[in-house]
This record gives C-alpha cells, structure tokens and sequence, in this order.
C-alpha cells in the first residue's frame, strides 16, 4: 500500500456531534446569539475538526507550490516561462505579495520547487521536490506519468505531516507557476462538465488572442484525454500539473492529520477540489479564503459546497488569498477560546 492509499484510508468525516457542542459553547459567551456571524461557524468547524474547545491557532503556516507547464509552448500566457523561476528566486528574497502578506499575519511560509523547468541555485529556504522539471505538453501526451504523479501527491502529503512534526495547528497553500490557469481550466471543465469558454479566465492577463489559444489548448485536452476523465487521478495526470498534485496530497496530508487547511484562489481550488473527489470526507478540514475572478473558480465552490471567507476582486495565487482568510481563522478562535462566558462574567443571560 503507497503513502496516498494509507493516507485516504486514514481520513475520516468531520463528527457532527462536536459540532453542536460548540454551537451549544457560542450561546454561553458574553455575546448575542450568533452575533458574530461567520466568525462562529469558523470556529465551531475548527472545534469539530480538532475535537477540542481548546483550539490553538498560534504557529500557521503556508506551503507554496511552484512548477512549470508544457503547454506554455502553446502561448497560452503573456508572461514567459522563466517568470516562474524569476518568481521562486523573489519569494526567497522576500519581495513578492504573499512575503508581504505573510510577515503581516505572522506567517510561516515555506516555499516548494515541485518541478521548475530552470534549475534554481540551492537555498536554505527552498524545499526541492521536483519529480520532473515540468509538465509536458498536454495537448499532444499527459501532463505527467503516473510515477511523476504519484511523487508530486506524495510530497504535498509529506510536507503536510512534516508541519504537524513541526507543530503548525493552522495550514494553508498557494501556488506558482506560468500557464497553470490553462492546467487548471482543463481541471475544472473536467470535473465540472461545462464549457471551456465558462470555466476559463485572462489568468495573468491574457489578451483576446492569448485567451484564444488558451480556449484551443483546453479543447485539445478535452478531445485528446477524455478518455481517462472517468476518476479524479486520470484527470490530474492527463492535464494537470506537479504543484497542483503537490497541493492535492497536502490537502489529504492536512485532513488526515486533522487539522484545518486553507486553499487559495482559482488554481489551488482545482487541487481542494481533486482532492474531495479521492476523499469526499476531506471536504470538512477545507476552509475557501477567497472568491477569484477567474470565472472558473465558481463552479469549483459550488461543487465543493464552500462559502468564500473573502470577497475582494483577487486572482494574483501565491497564497495571498489564504494568508488572509487565515487572520480571520486566527480571529475565530480566539474569540471562542478567549471569551468569557455568562456565568463566569456575572453578565445575565436573557
């Protein structure tokens, strides 16, 4: 049995039961019922998940996933390829938005070479991983073998349990990589059955040809691998790509694990959502931060039956979006676990 097998036998359904108790908890505090909205459905859900009132949610942590796509070579992206690893060698140095972000959240980010097609100089602050440099292209072959698939998933599980080793008791993920929103538009008009043209967006900011060849590119896909689209694995191999494998098995690892896990926008949602789809009962660890404007990610929600914590007009990836959503996490349970209650205030409840 590989590490996947044992890991999705290992996933169980978030107990209902717990969460009652802390929807019982939140009438107890010094507070109107239900007066801080969402704030306690987070928490209740964080209660559920851990199976304890006495959350913690001091040491979290993003792990972005980086790796290049074949299917540039179709001009499905402004930018070219090297930008990914010019990125990679940004986030090290700290100088990209979800550096920002983090420092800002107190943050821990790790950053993860699942597959970049340049060979990056060694760092102590990257992770490498690479099961292949880089997808192929998947208008002609699958994206990856099964072998380059499989490694990929397995490193998202691993980096997961690894941050448990290391006492993370909040996690979240990003993404990079140049030509993943077509990977990803290829997802989900596999796994949502609609229209390329619906599930597909401008990405980094494609214009009307770019976007044109990004439509044909999927349609390609489609025809050439539809075949193997009967389970989620056929889909991610044929047209998806190393760093989303690699968030697919950190989701798993995290729901495992028990522990409650935070996806960012449009790319790594296709990963949430490939993920449920090996595990359905992974869906109750899954916290969605933010609403992109990629037109694809809304189809994505609705299958995962997930409600955004945010809404602000973003579709930049890197983790922005769930450091972020992850600040709100934190506020959650604190306010769970910090208020006081109305018998140990001396406050009448009516």
């Amino acid at each position: 049995m590989n590490l996947l097998e044992k890991t999705l036998q290992q996933i169980h359904p978030i107990d209902p039961s717990w969460m009652d108790a802390a929807a019982r908890r939140q009438l107890e505090l010094t507070k109107p019922p239900g007066s801080l909205g969402r704030l306690e459905e987070i928490a209740n859900r964080c209660a559920a998940i851990r199976e304890s009132f006495e959350l913690t949610a001091n040491h979290p942590r993003i792990v972005l996933f980086a790796a290049d796509h074949g299917v540039c070579t179709e001009g499905v992206s402004p930018y070219p390829q090297e930008v990914t690893a010019q990125m990679v060698l940004n986030f090290l140095r700290g100088g990209a938005a979800i550096n920002a972000l983090a420092r800002a959240g107190n943050i821990e980010l790790k950053i993860v070479d699942m597959g970049v097609s340049i060979t990056l100089p060694p760092s102590s602050e990257l992770i490498s991983r690479r099961a292949a440099p880089g997808t192929r292209n998947f208008c002609e072959e699958p994206a990856m073998t099964g072998a380059e698939m499989y490694a990929a998933l397995e490193t998202g599980i691993e980096l997961a349990y690894e941050s448990v080793l290391a006492g993370c008791d909040l996690l979240g993920f990003g993404e990079m990589g140049i030509g993943n929103t077509t990977s990803a538009s290829a997802i989900a008009a596999a796994l949502a059955g609609e229209p390329v043209e619906a599930v597909t967006g401008r990405g980094t900011g494609a214009g009307d040809e770019c976007l044109a060849r990004k439509h044909s590119a999927i349609r390609r896909a489609l025809a050439i691998h539809g075949d193997q689209f009967q389970t989620p694995l056929g889909i991610l191999r044929c047209v998806g790509g190393l760093e989303i494998a690699g968030m697919c098995g950190f989701c798993l690892g995290a729901a495992a694990r028990c522990l409650p896990v935070v996806t960012d926008g449009f790319i790594a949602t296709t990963a949430a959502a490939l993920a449920v789809r090996l595990s359905p009962s992974s869906s109750g660890y899954l916290f969605a931060s933010h609403r992109s404007t990629e037109p694809g990610h809304a189809y994505l929600l609705a299958m995962l039956e997930q409600a955004p914590l945010l809404d602000l007009g973003m579709r930049l990836g890197e983790g922005t979006g769930a450091a972020l959503a992850m600040n709100l996490i934190q506020a959650a349970v604190a306010a769970f676990t910090g208020m006081a209650t109305f018998a140990t205030a001396g406050v009448s409840n009516k």
